[in-house]
């Protein structure tokens, strides 16, 4: 199978199937980056909540750097885990602080792109998800990131190995589409995924890529 062709092929299906999609406005890099922490092992929701009672709670991202932890992990934990993101939180913005001298992430648009990714990497609890999160949703930048729906959606539909690592799915699919189609592509893909091809009983029936999936019903 020619994977390339292939992905191009679910793109441009989703494409018709959903339209080009828009996701909400664009974040600041340094929101879109606390907002993504947040997001680790949960949904939207309590995501949503978790960061907007940090807003609501912190007048500035510096207030939030500087506060008691035990303050932020009070806020935080509609989105679970306010124990582990709470301290890792603050960390990240100490240290973004502590390179730059303050909390701007915009030098990253001017980057090359490789070297953006692993600026963002080297912060502890800073994966390859949240980093392409980042890079393409609030600094405009070429990457493509791999969520749980993703990952199930693409293994399914044999755009990767079975056994390869979330981890190296992101290049892997980086590799297969066009980079100005990163953005309409995550974004369809995660649809689909969240309103078709469920974990448990993909609606096979109503799926748009029927006649390209090779495991209908896996």
């Amino acid at each position: 199978m020619d994977l390339t062709r292939q992905a191009l092929k679910i793109h441009a299906l989703l494409l018709k199937f959903y339209g080009n999609p828009t996701w909400r406005n664009p974040l600041p890099a340094v929101d879109e980056l606390v907002s993504t922490i947040l997001s680790q092992n949960t949904n939207d929701t309590n995501r949503d909540r978790a960061f907007n009672a940090l807003q609501a709670s912190f007048p500035s991202w510096e207030a939030v750097r500087d506060a008691p932890v035990e303050a932020i992990v009070a806020t935080i934990r509609p989105a679970g885990l306010a124990n582990q993101k709470g301290p890792r939180i603050q960390n990240v913005l100490r240290l973004i602080t502590e390179e730059c001298g303050s909390l701007n992430l915009d030098f990253l648009k001017e980057l090359p792109l490789e070297e953006a990714r692993a600026w963002l990497l080297k912060f502890k609890g800073v994966g390859p998800k949240t980093a392409a999160i980042v890079l393409l949703f609030s600094l405009n930048r070429p990457a493509f990131p791999v969520d749980t729906h993703i990952y199930r959606v693409t293994g399914r539909l044999g755009l990767r190995p079975d056994g390869m690592k979330v981890e190296v799915a992101h290049s892997h699919l980086e590799g297969l589409l066009p980079p100005d189609a990163y953005y309409a592509a995550h974004l369809n893909i995660i649809r689909l995924g969240r309103e078709i091809c469920a974990a448990r009983k993909p609606a096979c029936l109503k799926c748009p890529l029927q006649k390209l999936c090779p495991r209908i019903g896996v």
